[in-house]
């Protein structure tokens, strides 16, 4: 009986946290964000973290943005939910931060990833931090229109508002919406990139300044 039932309990744990796999392709990115933030990163001052794919790893003046908040960038391009999932110690834990925003999303939809899919990654990515501190505030950061991808508009809506629904489940999660400030009578402003039609230029972070802003303080 005793067999039955450790063997029973066994199966219901594997079955309450389901695997994430993620192959370790940015070993090399992320030793290199570890040995920038070596030097600049103090452990005594309140940290926040930004974290995700090259949205964010390509915000470079965001320390500079937020002047009296100590920040780290640990963004890193091409990413998908499931690798951050995968760093997340490296790029979130290791710095214990107050605050994390995250995006990711982006790039998964255009691989073909479904919204539930993601969301499942997301809500572990989550569980992880809040249980490495509970009062660790987290803000989820939609996923942005672009050029780009324009054709997969409604697949990127339907995620935006499962992540929103998501950050409803606890108080100290939030959801900050940067689709909406980027297209205007549904139409896509399409002065907000670069030449690649996917990334930001400046304008496209200063109406991303304008969103984040309000969930720093």
């Amino acid at each position: 009986m005793q067999r039955l039932l450790f063997f029973l309990f066994v199966i219901a744990a594997f079955c309450a946290t389901p695997e994430i796999y993620a192959q370790r392709l940015f070993d090399k990115e992320v030793l290199n964000i570890q040995k920038r933030y070596d030097s600049l990163w103090d452990s005594t001052k309140n940290t926040i973290v930004f974290t995700g794919s090259s949205s964010i790893r390509m915000w470079k003046d965001v320390q500079e943005r937020f002047p009296e908040q100590q920040i780290v960038n640990s963004g890193f391009g091409g990413s998908e939910a499931t690798d951050l999932y995968e760093y997340l110690e490296e790029l979130v834990l290791n710095f214990n931060p107050s605050k994390v925003f995250i995006y990711e999303g982006d790039n998964d939809i255009n691989a073909g990833k479904s919204s539930k899919e993601i969301l499942r990654v997301t809500e572990s990515i989550l569980d992880r931090i809040l249980e490495h501190n509970p009062k660790t505030e987290i803000i989820l950061i939609s996923a942005k229109p672009s050029i780009a991808r324009w054709q997969l508009k409604r697949k990127y809506r339907k995620f935006n508002r499962r992540l929103a629904k998501l950050s409803e489940r606890n108080n100290l999660i939030n959801f900050a919406d940067v689709w909406s400030p980027m297209v205007e009578n549904k139409k896509i402003k399409k002065d907000l990139f670069i030449e690649d039609d996917l990334h930001m230029n400046a304008k496209g972070y200063e109406l991303w300044y304008h969103v984040i802003k309000n969930y720093i303080k």
